[in-house]
């Protein structure tokens, strides 16, 4: 078993590899974030530990992975969990029904691109079980939404990121045992309240506040920093909409506060779906706002919001 630590996130994608992993995001992911975040994935990867994400939806949470893996030049594997999720379907499954057509197949027809006699052609490796393939370097494993699964999943995937880092395929008669251990960051909205307790024990935790006004023009400005002049909001405007996007969600009451995924959505809406970019003097003083569309997403926050007769 090898060691991760030599793979070291910092926050800027400026340092990705001139040889990334085939499996590593090609597409250059902006990420701002703060030097506790970037310290506990880091520790997550010196620990060998899951590191838990919490905040609101669109705070951030999914693209730390793609961040991360992009910047180290490793690969990224991602499995979004839903109700029915159990954690063989993360590492493998077998196709047995299709093992028995493809015996019955052949007896009439030799001329079959799979041979039924090999129990491998049958088995269809998971998220989690690509990762422990990855034979040169660690590979980035997010595992989404988490508590969407039912309460025994978290703690049955403890029992796959440990010590001795393997799983069995009894179908097959293999041992997949990883070279390196994953990086594996899991998201929780709290769909379903407190994660189990033995599971918390063993990961690492990290909730993501949503932005100050800082952080926010921050992250606006990095989002098209790498597109041409003219297709990105002026400073101006990239302040005034931070400003009134914080005003919005200081005032307490909406009951779904506007995220830093629907705050971009919005800023580039405001600087180039019309024929000119929105006045930002005239932002904070429109009724209504422009635009609510992408902001409120329920009738109560939508109806706060309506134009004023």
């Amino acid at each position: 078993m090898k060691q991760t630590t030599q793979y070291t996130f910092q926050g800027n994608p400026k340092h990705r590899p001139q040889n990334p992993h085939p499996d590593s995001p090609e597409k250059l992911e902006i990420y701002i974030a703060e030097p506790e975040l970037i310290q506990a994935v880091n520790l997550a990867a010196y620990l060998r530990r899951p590191l838990l994400l919490e905040g609101e939806a669109g705070c951030g949470k999914t693209r730390l992975a793609y961040a991360v893996a992009y910047e180290l030049g490793l690969p990224l594997y991602r499995w979004d969990i839903r109700s029915t999720s159990k954690v063989l379907e993360g590492l493998y499954t077998y196709d047995a029904i299709l093992r028995l057509h493809d015996v019955q197949t052949v007896k009439v027809d030799a001329q079959l691109n799979r041979d039924p006699s090999d129990a491998r052609n049958y088995r269809k490796i998971g998220a989690l079980g690509k990762a422990f393939l990855v034979q040169n370097c660690p590979a980035v494993v997010l595992i989404d939404e988490i508590d969407k699964a039912d309460i025994d999943f978290p703690n049955d995937l403890l029992g796959v990121l440990d010590e001795p880092w393997q799983f069995e395929i009894p179908e097959t008669d293999e041992v997949i045992t990883a070279s390196y251990p994953p990086i594996v960051l899991i998201t929780s909205n709290r769909e379903k309240g407190n994660l189990p307790a033995p599971f918390l024990r063993r990961c690492l935790y990290y909730f993501i506040n949503f932005p100050n006004s800082e952080q926010l023009q921050a992250i606006a400005k990095a989002h098209y920093q790498s597109q041409a002049d003219n297709s990105s909001p002026s400073i101006e405007l990239i302040d005034a909409a931070a400003k009134q996007l914080l005003e919005i969600r200081a005032a307490g009451e909406l009951f779904k506060n506007p995220s830093t995924s629907e705050f971009l959505d919005w800023l580039k809406v405001l600087h180039s779906f019309g024929a000119k970019p929105y006045n930002p003097v005239q932002l904070s003083q429109a009724n209504p706002i422009p635009y609510r569309e992408l902001l409120f997403k329920l009738r109560g926050d939508w109806q706060k919001f309506a134009p004023v007769s």
